[in-house]
C-alpha cells in the first residue's frame, strides 16, 4: 500500500461527498474552504454567507500538526472577540507574509528541537463550534500488519498522544471480516467514558468511520476530535493518507484531489509529478524520487523490492552522491506507460554532462516477473531510446539490463538490437546473472 497526505480540506470533502452513504443518521453542515490569502476568502465570502455570518476559525492546511501549540490557529477564545471574516482574512495575510518557523516536538509547552522554516501557503476557514469539552471525541483507523485497526476514544485533542494507553480502545479486523462482525465488535468495545446516552450513537459514528475508510481506499484517517452533539456532528480536526495505488479507480469518489509537498520540504519537479498523475490513473505502479539530477547513475528498476536493492547496491559500491533517483515501475504497466516513464528519466539525465567528465549510467533492471510482459514493456523503453538515442550519446551513456520473466528472451534481444541500431553502448543479462551483478559490472567498466 503507498500512503500520500492530503489536505484537512480534501479529507472532510471527501466524507462529505460520501456523507448519506456513510453516516445517515447524523447530520454534517460542511462548512469549509480553503484559500490562499486574505483577499481569497474575502472573495469566497460572496458566494458562501456563513463567512459573514459566524463566528470563524482558521488554521493553516499543510500536513502538519501541532498547529495550535504553534500558535498557528485563529479561533474565538485565542483573543477577546469573535473572529469575524475581516479578522481572518487580516490574520492569513498575516500568517502568510514571510517565512514562518514552525515545531513539531514540544516538552510541555516548551518548543523542543529545531524549527522547519517555510512559507505557509493554504489555509481551512470554518465556522466555529461552541461545544464542552465532554463533547469532543476520538477516533482513527489504518492498516497494521494484514489486520485494518480502528482506535476510539471517549476523549479528543492534543493530549490523546500523552493518555493513549489509558484511554484509546484498539480492535484489529482481519481483511475478511464482514460488515456485521465489524459493527458487532466496535459496539462492543465502546469506550466506557462515553456517556451512557451517547453509546449508541457513538458506535454507529464508528461502525460509518470504519466502513468508509475501507471502501474510500483511505490509507490513514483520523478525526481529532470530532463534536457530536446529538445526530448532528463537526468535525473540528482531521488527518488523512489515501492509497494512491487505488487512484485509477477512486477518481469519481475521490474527486480532484491534491497531494501537496509537506511544510519545510522541497517542492517537487514537474517530472515527478507528471509522474505522480500518470500513476494515479492507471492500475500499475509508476514512481519516482529525484535524490540528485546532477549525478551520474540512473535506475529504472522493476520492482519495489528489487529498487530498494538496487539503490542499496549502488550506494554501497559507488557512493550516495552518485545516485540521481529513486523508483520503480511494476504491475504490468503498458507499453505507451512505459514509454512515458522511460522518456522522463532520460530526459533528466541527457541534461547535463557529469561535472567530472565520466559517462552517465543506466541500470535497467529487476527481478523476475510473475505477470509483467517484458518484452512489451521493453517495447515502451526503446521507443524512447529512439527519441533520445542523440542526447545520450552526447552525455556518454552506457545501459546495463538485467531482467527475467515472461517473454524476457525476446525483451532482451530487441533491446539489444535496437540500441546496437541507434549506436548505443548497451550490454544485457537475463535471470542466469545475479540481480544486482550489472551494478559491479557498470562501475567496473568505468575503471
Amino acid at each position: 500500500m503507498a500512503q500520500k497526505a492530503i489536505r484537512e480540506y480534501d479529507a472532510k470533502s471527501i466524507l462529505a461527498k460520501h456523507w448519506d452513504k456513510y453516516f445517515p443518521d447524523f447530520t454534517y453542515a460542511y462548512e469549509t474552504t480553503m484559500v490562499q490569502n486574505g483577499a481569497e476568502l474575502l472573495e469566497e465570502a460572496k458566494t458562501k454567507t456563513w463567512l459573514n455570518e459566524k463566528t470563524l476559525v482558521a488554521k493553516p492546511d499543510m500536513l502538519f500538526g501541532k498547529r495550535g501549540m504553534n500558535d498557528l490557529v485563529l479561533f474565538r477564545d485565542a483573543k477577546p472577540g469573535d473572529v469575524s471574516l475581516a479578522k481572518a482574512s487580516s490574520w492569513i495575510d498575516e500568517k502568510s507574509t514571510g517565512n514562518q518557523s514552525v515545531y513539531f516536538s514540544f516538552d510541555g509547552e516548551t518548543p523542543t528541537g529545531e524549527p522547519s522554516v517555510d512559507k505557509l501557503t493554504n489555509f481551512i476557514v470554518e465556522p466555529f463550534t461552541p461545544h464542552e469539552q465532554s463533547e469532543e471525541y476520538y477516533v482513527s483507523a489504518t492498516c497494521v500488519g494484514d489486520n485494518d485497526v480502528i482506535y476510539m476514544s471517549a476523549e479528543g485533542g492534543i493530549a490523546i498522544e500523552e493518555n493513549w494507553d489509558e484511554k484509546v480502545i484498539e480492535v484489529a479486523f482481519p481483511i475478511t471480516a464482514t460488515e456485521d462482525e465489524i459493527a458487532t465488535a466496535i459496539r462492543a468495545n465502546v469506550p466506557k467514558d462515553v456517556a451512557e446516552e451517547n453509546k449508541a450513537n457513538f458506535a454507529e459514528f464508528c461502525i460509518g468511520f470504519f466502513k468508509a475508510y475501507r471502501e474510500l481506499n483511505f490509507a490513514y484517517l483520523e478525526i481529532n476530535p470530532f463534536v457530536m452533539q446529538g445526530n448532528k456532528i463537526e468535525l473540528l480536526d482531521m488527518v488523512a493518507k489515501l492509497d494512491d495505488t487505488a487512484g485509477f479507480m477512486m477518481v469519481d469518489e475521490w474527486g480532484d484531489v491534491e497531494y501537496p509537498t509537506a511544510f519545510g520540504m522541497e517542492a517537487k519537479s514537474p517530472e515527478v509529478e507528471a509522474i505522480e498523475e500518470a500513476d494515479a490513473k492507471t492500475g500499475a505502479s509508476l514512481k519516482l524520487t529525484l535524490l540528485k539530477p546532477e549525478a551520474r547513475i540512473w535506475t529504472m528498476v522493476a520492482g519495489g523490492g528489487a529498487s530498494v536493492v538496487y539503490a542499496d547496491t549502488i550506494a554501497d559500491m559507488a557512493g550516495i552522491d552518485d545516485l540521481a533517483n529513486y523508483g520503480e515501475y511494476s504491475g504490468g504497466p503498458t507499453t505507451g506507460e512505459t514509454k512515458f516513464y522511460a522518456e522522463t528519466l532520460l530526459d533528466l539525465m541527457t541534461r547535463e554532462k557529469d561535472p567530472q567528465g565520466r559517462g552517465k549510467v543506466m541500470i535497467i533492471g529487476g527481478a523476475i516477473a510473475n505477470f509483467t510482459d517484458v518484452a512489451k514493456t521493453f517495447t515502451g523503453i526503446i521507443q524512447a531510446f529512439e527519441k533520445y538515442a542523440d542526447k545520450m550519446k552526447a552525455v556518454d551513456l552506457k545501459i546495463y539490463v538485467r531482467r527475467g520473466g515472461p517473454n524476457y528472451e525476446k525483451g532482451l534481444k530487441d533491446i539489444k538490437e535496437a540500441a546496437d541500431k541507434l549506436g548505443l553502448y548497451i550490454e544485457v543479462y537475463g535471470p542466469e546473472t545475479h540481480v544486482t551483478d550489472i551494478v559491479r559490472m557498470a562501475l567496473e567498466g568505468d575503471k
